[in-house]
């Protein structure tokens, strides 16, 4: 997988740090899955996050901590719950293995909505800030023109789009803030799909756009 755009440092250290919402953390996972540039520099912003740790002042614990530790060891309530092993996800060519737990089912053999004649999506409903979908552009088509009120990021799974920062295909990450603003076209004779997710709705530029936004929850 020939992939040419790669996610943010910023966006690394966030995520190394844990302090990612679970939508965008699913899509760093993914990118990562496929990407052994971004494993590479994942690597070094946990070794940057783990000095920075080890040159933290230490804290000294509450008055019997230890013993409340060891009291709770020696209790049923110190035992790990047996669970039955959960089946391991089937997995599919297009779909990074963090995300496939999340779809259990073939890009192809999703429940998607039509938002416009040509487009369609499939939303993960994973609550909190923003939203995490995907979206599924049919050839030629494309997005309304939109700016970011926070950050967006977008994964190619299968085909491709072109905007004004270039052209992504499959692997390939656009990460995002509010100082850009594009209008992603599908360019190839497939479907477009991707995995977006974003922290706050998006600033469409032109009428329609925002007449539709409503009702597309972007």
């Amino acid at each position: 997988m020939n992939i040419r755009h790669h996610l943010d440092d910023a966006t690394l250290l966030a995520f190394a740090a844990g302090s990612l919402s679970e939508g965008m953390s699913l899509l760093v996972a993914s990118h990562i899955d496929r990407c052994t540039d971004c494993q590479t520099r994942l690597q070094q912003a946990e070794a940057v996050g783990g000095a920075l740790l080890e040159e933290l002042a230490p804290v000294a614990l509450a008055p019997g901590a230890l013993e409340q530790v060891l009291a709770l060891l020696d209790t049923d309530a110190g035992k790990p719950e047996a669970r039955p092993a959960a089946p391991a996800p089937v997995q599919y060519a297009d779909i990074p293995a963090p995300l496939a737990p999340y779809l259990k089912k073939s890009l192809d053999e999703l429940d998607w909505r039509t938002l416009v004649p040509g487009v369609r999506q499939f939303d993960l409903r994973l609550g909190g800030p923003g939203a995490t979908r995907l979206l599924r552009i049919a050839p030629g088509l494309s997005v309304p023109h939109h700016g970011h009120r926070g950050n967006e990021m977008t994964l190619i799974l299968r085909g491709s789009y072109s905007d004004e920062l270039g052209r992504f295909q499959a692997g390939d990450v656009a990460d995002l803030d509010e100082q850009i603003s594009h209008q992603p076209i599908s360019d190839s004779g497939e479907d477009c799909i991707c995995l977006i997710a974003t922290d706050a709705p998006l600033r469409f530029s032109g009428l329609m756009g925002r007449l539709v936004q409503p009702f597309i929850g972007l």
